[in-house]
């Protein structure tokens, strides 16, 4: 029967490509200069192409650096990676192979994204003349081709190495399914290592951008968002693309693969002779496919009102299908008992853990979106702070990024509660498959904001109608909303996975090492360790906030050098630079992230060499705890900063240009690099430093803790 498993998981990777191709026709179908004529024609064509060309530039010159890096590290793996048991194999060959073809995946996932995000940017503008319907339906196709590839790549990416490893390490034999497994953890860390690049680096590019933009037009020069006579203008609608699209893309990407992952380690040890069972995390993500599709043509939106609740639909529907489909595949495919760790444990219990990661998922979106949405009393409260100015902008808006991360933690602590207490460690792997059950639906709402977001400043940038950008505002509206969510779940995705990676990592180590690994916080090495891993996450937060400092700053001395030497530009007779800005930001991007990536993939391999399996542990549990209360925290307050902003700009306490909206542009400006860049790239901090440790477990138990003889 594995081999309907696998043929069925991989019929259903081909469905989601398939779905994302005509998704994408669907899409490009659509006429670009619809409905427009002469200058407006060509106008929206030379914005739509530069947006496009900046989107891609970037993308082109961060692969080239990552294969580069991908190469050299994919080496060190190599030589580093053997397991003594097997002295006729040499495991780090292979690793090194499924570390580059998740690295390729996750590439080619980030490039599809991209590519019909920037073709849809534009489409739905030009639909937005016609109605709200069919521009919604355009932004939200683009991001279900983004939604659909994404997951159908992950599982069939998953399928062919397990297939491919399986063939080449045959001789391993089923009771020693638990190295195959750890070989094919290289496939999630060469997914979280692209991540780890297209989350900072897109971060940092996005940011210095919109930083630029706002504060030298908005605020100085007293100019409309998205307005062309700004030469960053282009430069902040391809970063939406950058960071929002790929980088949100490389990062759930990398969540699938990891949390897949680190359940078939543990459950190699616990159905070592069943494949019906191994295969099961794989076939979690795949059922996503079907029930996304489902889901997808169950919600539309005829009028302007609909928009927001259809957004909110398609997660809590997906959400219910997957809850009853689950039920039916956990038991089929997992034994009604079996053994783990001396206990016993059962079907019902794997699917109780399943069904807690869901729920948890939905529970800490919609919570993000209750504390980030303004139509909720903790964002107008932030908005009416700005009454009194900046200072209590800034107050009100740390203290809600603060009060945002108890709920939150609750509910995924009682996840982690209930699924331990169930299944053991592979319970909270399960868990973490349960919270990523919905992924399709989330990447497609996901990337739907910076489509509609772009869309909108098509239309400033063009000249269209105000009804076209009411439109527009109303797609972008809601957007904001559901890329906060989405925001909150991958954030919630990242520590439930990064807590199955730990477990992973101490199943692996204890199985190399034949005893019990020390977890006592008794233990001084573990202590000390603990203290080390939780300052990480501020250090690496400081690091990536100062360069979007850095790059911003480059950039606003740019576009106050163009207002002043360019002429014509206030009176819209001058063409600014808009080339130059994008340039920025791409050699900005591409210069700061390296240190924060050091900093990261450098710390768990430093302490293991150093101090050993134990210090290891202590640095991930300290960076985990910290990291996750970090990036809750920041992104939520960046999350409410912004929505105050446009709570004030609908026409609430005085409105544009008032001195209550200056206060609050330059909250927002605050934190827009807490939002967009430090607190979603440390989901990849708190993810690659686990998935990083499992990996390398051989390399620590055989050459690490040399300062402990």
């Amino acid at each position: 029967m594995s081999g309907i498993t696998i043929t069925l998981t991989t019929a259903l990777s081909l469905l989601g490509l398939a779905i994302a191709f005509f998704y994408m026709k669907k899409v490009t179908a659509v006429p670009l200069d619809m409905g427009l004529e002469g200058k407006d024609a060509e106008r929206l064509k030379f914005i739509h192409g530069a947006i496009a060309k900046g989107a891609m530039a970037f993308l082109k010159q961060e692969y080239k650096f990552l294969t580069i890096f991908m190469i050299s590290f994919g080496a060190v793996i190599a030589v580093l990676i053997d397991d003594n048991h097997t002295p006729d194999i040499r495991e780090g060959i292979y690793t090194a192979i499924a570390f580059l073809f998740g690295g390729a995946i996750s590439i080619a996932s980030g490039y599809i994204g991209m590519k019909v995000a920037t073709k849809g940017n534009a489409r739905t503008t030009v639909s937005a003349k016609k109605d709200i319907s069919h521009a919604f339906d355009v932004a939200l196709n683009s991001g279900a081709v983004m939604g659909f590839a994404l997951v159908g790549l992950a599982t069939l990416g998953l399928v062919i190495i397990y297939v491919v490893m399986k063939f080449l390490l045959a001789d391993l034999g089923p009771e020693n399914n638990h190295i195959l497994m750890e070989v094919i953890a290289g496939f999630g860390l060469g997914g979280s290592t692209i991540a780890l690049f297209a989350r900072v680096g897109g971060g940092i590019f996005t940011k210095a951008a919109d930083v630029g933009a706002d504060l030298v037009g908005k605020v100085e020069q007293g100019i409309p968002e998205d307005d062309p006579r700004n030469p960053a203008v282009i430069a902040d609608n391809v970063g939406d693309n950058v960071g929002d699209v790929a980088g949100m893309g490389a990062d759930l990407f990398g969540s699938c693969a990891e949390s897949t992952c680190a359940a078939m380690v543990i459950s190699a040890i616990a159905f070592a002779g069943n494949p019906d069972a191994l295969l099961y995390p794989i076939l979690i993500s795949a059922m996503g496919i079907p029930v996304s599709l489902v889901t997808k043509m169950l919600v539309g939106v005829k009028k302007e009102e609909d928009v927001a609740p259809a957004l909110m639909k398609l997660l809590i529907i997906s959400s219910v299908l997957m809850a009853i489909v689950m039920f039916f595949i956990t038991k089929w495919l997992v034994p009604a008992t079996f053994e783990l760790g001396g206990a016993t444990y059962t079907n019902l219990g794997v699917y109780w853990c399943f069904f807690s990661g869901l729920v948890a998922g939905l529970a800490v979106g919609l919570l993000t979106g209750y504390y980030t949405g303004d139509a909720y009393k903790p964002v107008q409260e932030v908005a009416k702070s700005c009454e009194t100015g900046v200072a209590t902008n800034i107050i009100y808006g740390l203290a809600l990024g603060y009060k945002s991360t108890v709920l939150p933690y609750l509910c995924i602590a009682a996840s982690i509660f209930v699924s331990w207490g169930l299944a053991g460690m592979y319970g909270v792997a399960i868990a973490s498959l349960g919270m990523l059950g919905t992924l399709v639906i989330a990447l497609t709402i996901d990337a739907y904001g910076p489509v509609a977001d772009n869309a909108g400043g098509i239309a400033e940038m063009v000249g269209l109608e105000k009804e076209v950008r009411r439109r527009t505002d109303i797609l972008d509206s809601a957007g904001n909303t559901t890329a906060a969510i989405g925001k909150g779940f991958a954030i919630g995705a990242a520590i439930l996975t990064s807590l199955a990676l730990f477990a992973a990592f101490i199943t692996a180590s204890e199985k190399l090492l034949g005893e019990p690994v020390s977890l006592s916080l008794l233990d001084p090495i573990v202590y000390t360790s603990v203290f080390i891993g939780a300052v990480l996450p501020f250090l690496f937060t400081a690091m990536t906030m100062k360069s979007v400092g850095k790059a911003a700053f480059a950039m606003i001395e740019e576009v106050r050098h163009q207002f002043k030497t360019i002429p014509g530009i206030m009176e819209g007779t001058g063409e600014p630079d808009y080339a130059r800005c994008v340039a920025i930001s791409t050699n900005a991007a591409l210069r700061e992230m390296i240190a924060p990536g050091v900093l990261i993939m450098g710390t768990p391999i430093v302490a293991g060499f150093l101090f050993g399996v134990s210090s290891v542990a202590g640095v991930l549990v300290g960076s985990l705890v910290t990291g996750g209360v970090m990036a809750i925290a920041s992104s939520n307050s960046g999350g409410a900063w912004d929505n105050a902003k446009k709570y004030i700009e609908a026409g609430n306490l005085g409105g544009k240009g008032s001195e209550v909206h200056k206060a609050a542009v330059v909250g927002d400006t605050v934190g827009d690099p807490l939002k967009d860049t430090s607190g979603p790239s440390l989901n990849i901090l708190i993810k690659l430093s686990a998935i990083l440790s499992l990996v390398f477990a051989p390399f620590f138990v055989q050459y690490g803790g040399i300062l402990l003889g």
